[in-house]
């Protein structure tokens, strides 16, 4: 018989008590790699051990899929064979439609009902929206979407909406959300939003089928308690027992999603919704060194709203946090790639090594440069850089513009943005262009001279055809980047983002940007095209090893031996458009942010900052980030005089790659030099 392992000697001391007490309302705040997991599955099993309640009369909520399946994973190894009846361990959202197969008449729905997912609900939206004549350029199917998330978020279906003029579309938007609502109730239906929003209703209008719950679970564990909304924590309030037994686990300090409708004061206000509560700190941290948790306690101070705590470790202090200047922000690509040089010399794992942005946009100069010197890389939560939609589609723009023949640019372009061309008009300029073995765009202006289209296509491919004749010319008398602003601008790809006010489009606008800044560093058109098409083709599959490259928010709960935080400057970090609209409040999320960036170091943290940006073509003069004057002086290096610019490593030319007498010129070289002649 297999030994009982004795889970409660594995902890410490703050730990254990987090552990030991179950009964009543209790917050425990986690500080980063201090073991929360380890406390929310460890009183989890000895809930079940102590028989205070059967595994079926535990409630345990998390996040994600992954987090549960951890939990589940822990839980096994502790009690052996008893995790089979944890029935009730998932996400808000996997708890959710649990009750509502079982309670779906009493919402007006049937148990065999159907979620959407995000496709279904783009293509409802945008059938309501053309039968309501709303204009899908000016108001997005994704903004509505956006909209109407946030409405349930708040726990309101389209007749409890109260118009707050915020956006000033909102009318329009809520009567796509009273249509779109009863479209899918009709159909039988729910989005994801709806999962959460129909259990409160069910809940409130229901006392009897909440009791049912409420008696059943005994014990509510709760994780990432800082990460609910508003009808998240409203669900946990309406199912939580008699006895208040609710456990909640988080960080304040890492709560860094209120643009996804997080609310901090969830977790800053639990002990005024839950009078006696207990609050337990797990202050003790198992990732980092006393140098990088001595910078992130100092730099999180300086936040007011917060219920506080010290991080500490028994470890050594390590090495000191690097504060690097740079002149600019390829010398600060460069300065990161050779320290990362220096780690691969060491034979250090690039698995380790992660490079932590504000923004996806900032990622380009880091790949560009990796490229350059032959380390392999990969972007975490997001698409590399010359393969995001936005940026392909304006290098085919140019593609097009360089040269007529390129058809599968033409292909791409024609009806981006939307110019309600149909696969029937691309199938017949395919069909004339391979009869007639001319190029698409031959192949459109014998069909226009032939009157071969229908007088609204015609005119719309006249029009494009006319575009790109007026763009060659222009190229003739302008600079390539400054011909890429004219064309998105009358191509009316620019007014397609515009007019799509949410994050992502956000994003995109950032990342087409940084392509004007990128294309600055080439002489002309060609060079720049040759540059991406050489970027794009030799960035393969070289190692299993690599960098790994993400943003700060999608690096929370992740940890690495060397993290990289580039870009600490006024306006970029904290960012600035946040600033304006939220102040005070968004400030104070921003140096959450920096916080989680710093603790995500397990061995070297390396902060740093340019003295000049790229700014709409311009060189402008950058502030370092107030961020940086909120670190210690003490455990931190600073280097604050801008390198020297120095000339490239080599040359990025396809046709050098693969000479055998190619002088060596970097580390990577050599890498990349073998690779390719595989």
């Amino acid at each position: 018989m297999k030994e009982k392992r004795n889970f409660l000697k594995e902890l410490n001391e703050q730990q254990k008590s987090a552990v030991l007490n179950i009964d009543g309302p209790t917050l425990v705040v986690a500080g980063a790699g201090s073991g929360k997991t380890k406390v929310l599955t460890s009183k989890l099993a000895y809930i079940v051990e102590q028989k205070k309640a059967w595994p079926n009369q535990i409630l345990c909520v998390t996040f994600t899929n992954k987090a549960a399946k951890e939990m589940r994973d822990r839980v096994a190894k502790m009690l052996s064979n008893k995790t089979s009846s944890l029935s009730w361990l998932g996400t808000f959202h996997a708890i959710s439609v649990k009750f509502l197969r079982r309670h779906a008449e009493a919402i007006g729905l049937k148990s065999n009902f159907t979620i959407l997912d995000t496709d279904d609900q783009k293509k409802l939206i945008r059938n309501i929206s053309k039968a309501e004549n709303i204009d899908a350029k000016k108001i997005s199917p994704q903004f509505i979407l956006a909209l109407i998330d946030q409405w349930k978020n708040k726990g309101l279906l389209p007749e409890e909406v109260k118009l707050s003029k915020k956006h000033i579309f909102e009318n329009q938007i809520l009567k796509v959300y009273k249509i779109y609502q009863a479209k899918i109730r009709d159909l039988n239906s729910c989005d994801f939003g709806d999962l959460i929003l129909y259990c409160v209703k069910l809940f409130e209008k229901n006392p009897d089928i909440k009791k049912i719950y409420s008696n059943n679970f005994k014990y509510i564990l709760v994780d990432e308690y800082q990460d609910t909304n508003f009808i998240q924590n409203k669900w946990l309030q309406l199912i939580v027992n008699e006895n208040q037994n609710i456990c909640c686990v988080g960080d304040d300090d890492q709560s860094i999603y209120s643009w996804r409708g997080a609310e901090i004061k969830n977790f800053l206000g639990f002990d005024k919704v839950y009078s006696s509560c207990k609050i337990f700190r797990l202050e003790q941290n198992y990732r980092s060194t006393k140098n990088i948790l001595d910078a992130a306690s100092f730099l999180i101070s300086h936040n007011k709203d917060r219920l506080g705590k010290k991080l500490w470790s028994d470890g050594k202090k390590g090495e000191l946090v690097k504060l690097n200047c740079y002149k600019n922000g390829k010398e600060e690509a460069r300065g990161v790639g050779d320290i990362i040089e220096e780690n691969i010399k060491k034979k250090n794992s690039l698995n380790d090594v992660a490079i932590l942005v504000r923004a996806i946009y900032q990622t380009r100069e880091f790949e560009e440069r990796f490229l350059k010197i032959g380390v392999s890389y990969r972007i975490i939560g997001g698409t590399k850089f010359y393969e995001r939609a936005e940026v392909k589609d304006a290098i085919c723009y140019l593609r097009i513009i360089n040269q007529k023949f390129d058809d599968l640019a033409f292909e791409r372009i024609i009806n981006t943005p939307r110019r309600g061309l149909g696969e029937s008009t691309i199938k017949h300029l395919h069909d004339f262009s391979s009869k007639n073995k001319i190029c698409l765009e031959d192949s459109a202006h014998k069909l226009l001279q032939l009157n071969q289209f229908k007088p609204k296509i015609r005119s719309v491919i006249k029009h494009l055809l006319g575009l790109i004749g007026k763009w060659r010319s222009d190229l003739k008398k302008k600079k390539h980047y400054d011909l890429l602003k004219i064309v998105l601008d009358e191509s009316g790809y620019s007014a397609m983002l515009k007019n799509k006010k949410d994050l992502e489009n956000e994003n995109r606008i950032e990342n087409l940007k940084e392509l004007l800044r990128a294309m600055h560093n080439y002489d002309n058109l060609q060079g720049f095209l040759e540059h991406v098409a050489l970027a794009t083709s030799i960035d393969q599959e070289w190692e299993d090893e690599k960098v790994n490259i993400m943003t700060m928010h999608a690096a929370k709960g992740l940890e690495f031996d060397t993290v990289f935080l580039p870009g600490w400057e006024e306006g970029l970090f904290p960012h600035q458009k946040s600033l304006e609209e939220k102040g005070d409040f968004a400030l104070e999320e921003e140096r959450r942010l920096a916080y989680v960036g710093i603790t995500r170091a397990k061995k070297n943290a390396h902060i740093s900052f340019a003295t000049q940006r790229v700014w709409h073509g311009e060189w402008m003069d950058s502030l370092p980030s107030r961020f940086v004057n909120e670190l210690p002086e003490e455990g931190v290096e600073k280097n604050e005089e801008p390198a020297k610019d120095v000339s490239d490593d080599f040359d990025f030319n396809q046709d050098n790659l693969l000479e055998d007498n190619e002088e060596y010129r970097s580390p990577g070289w050599a890498r990349l030099k073998k690779k390719l002649l595989k």
